[in-house]
């Protein structure tokens, strides 16, 4: 058994090692030394994990939103070793393996409406690319090649590649990479706190219309949405934005991409978002939970229509990737939907959602907690400087409120979650599907005091 001291020494080596030559993402890798480490995580159970140090943790972010089952379950693991003995790899790249064939007939069967095409990635950024080119390619087959254009929401995130990015709205993650892939335009985001004054909720589904009109229907292919939206603190649509959307992109012959990579497999209490939200995409990417995290995979997933031209004559889709479809993958993202139908996850979700969201809104006596905002297993609060104006934090105070204080905090406490200020400072919360009703209390109790402490030190009255 190891000791004390070889745990300390292993630790310090690992410290030593990973500032010298592991890159990590999104990072400030300068920030990394002796007094501030690099947090190193070694094992997990349910939902819980471990640091190096045997310092345990509630992993209150799903390990970036993935890990929906939770932590620990060798069995789903188990599934794809017994695949590698069986098929360890081939490429469905004009080939096919049954765990892909029959993972897709699982997935169409689990979609809405005639979303029966399913297309495997490595991940959401992936998805996302995949379907920003075929809305491309289904309109130069269809003779409409001016259509190129994709229309999202300001301060919405949908990966990093290059295609991907020309839809996110979050200015800061643009500018190091411009020239992006041309043809991303953005439209106001359903913050509905931070509504301005001259706008309704049903005014907002009418922006896209207007883009529409604006841009050239001749010139637009596709509206890319979350279900919620993640950036900004989990911004949900007022009453009928969805349907509205769906009618409006129907008018102007535009595809409706439901990005779904946080907001399906169980996120919002259904496989897929769109069905918590009653409309059918003609598109839905996916990624994270379709596994839960326990191999690295996405999808897209197509409807009928939209996959016809290809269907046709000499006609593909002139896209891939090399490990898109894995046979591990695919055998480990089976257990794992077999975990969500034999543990009723969505059922637990669903029963325990007013638990969740009772819990974040006992925070609102809180001076510095201005809105609180969600679905599902997928919760934020929104931190201002003053409830009744709500006024937010400038640059410096932000940067010392979420990095400086609350992210060390909570995690110095035993909370993992997300303090973000890509758009107005936000704390968010998307624990595994399996927490339980006393496991939101224990969130509770740790980021009450927190969040009262970080009141107290900026000088805000109750």
């Amino acid at each position: 058994m190891a000791t004390t001291e070889s745990r300390a020494a292993a630790a310090t080596d690992l410290q030593e090692l990973g500032r010298r030559h592991l890159w990590l993402h999104f990072s400030r890798m300068g920030g990394y030394d002796d007094q501030h480490q690099i947090p190193i995580i070694t094992r997990g159970e349910g939902c819980y994990v471990w640091d190096d140090k045997g310092n345990k943790y509630f992993d209150g972010l799903s390990a970036l939103f993935c890990v929906n089952i939770g932590h620990g379950r060798h069995d789903v693991a188990q599934a794809g070793a017994d695949q590698a003995k069986e098929l360890g790899f081939i490429t469905n790249w004009s080939y096919a393996h049954p765990q892909a064939i029959t993972l897709a007939a699982r997935i169409a069967n689990l979609a809405p409406g005639d979303l029966n095409r399913v297309f495997f990635t490595s991940g959401g950024a992936e998805s996302v690319e995949s379907a920003i080119k075929l809305a491309r390619q289904f309109f130069k087959l269809t003779g409409k090649a001016n259509k190129t254009k994709v229309i999202a929401r300001e301060v919405a995130y949908h990966g990093t590649t290059l295609g991907a990015l020309s839809a996110t709205g979050i200015t800061d993650l643009r500018t190091p990479f411009e020239p992006l892939a041309p043809a991303g335009v953005h439209v106001p985001n359903t913050n509905l706190y931070r509504l301005p004054h001259h706008m309704q909720p049903e005014d907002l589904a009418e922006t896209i219309k207007h883009k529409i009109e604006f841009e050239g229907p001749d010139t637009v292919a596709a509206v890319i949405l979350e279900p919620v939206q993640n950036a900004g603190g989990c911004f949900t649509p007022p009453d009928g934005y969805f349907q509205r959307v769906r009618e409006i992109c129907d008018e102007y012959d535009v595809l409706l991409i439901s990005d779904e990579v946080i907001c399906s497999w169980g996120r919002l209490g259904e496989f897929f978002g769109c069905q918590r939200l009653g409309y059918q995409p003609d598109i839905i990417t996916t990624a994270k939970g379709i596994t839960s995290a326990y191999a690295p995979m996405g999808a897209m997933i197509v409807s009928d229509r939209l996959a016809e031209p290809f269907f046709e004559e000499h006609n593909s889709f002139l896209h891939g990737f090399t490990f898109g479809g894995h046979p591990i993958a695919c055998a480990v993202s089976h257990a794992n939907i077999d975990v969500f139908e034999n543990e009723n996850l969505l059922d637990h979700v669903r029963t325990n959602e007013p638990v969740f969201r009772d819990m974040m809104e006992s925070l609102r006596d809180i001076p510095i907690v201005g809105d609180v905002r969600g679905m599902g297993y997928f919760q934020a609060v929104e931190l201002v400087k003053d409830r009744d104006t709500k006024a937010t934090f400038d640059e410096e105070e932000s940067e010392w409120l979420l990095r400086g204080f609350l992210s060390g905090e909570l995690y110095r406490r035993g909370l993992i979650c997300r303090a973000d200020d890509r758009g107005d400072p936000v704390i968010q919360l998307a624990p595994p599907l399996i927490t339980t009703a006393e496991q939101f209390g224990d969130i509770h109790d740790i980021l009450r005091p927190v969040l009262e402490e970080a009141s107290r030190r900026l000088g805000l009255a109750g």
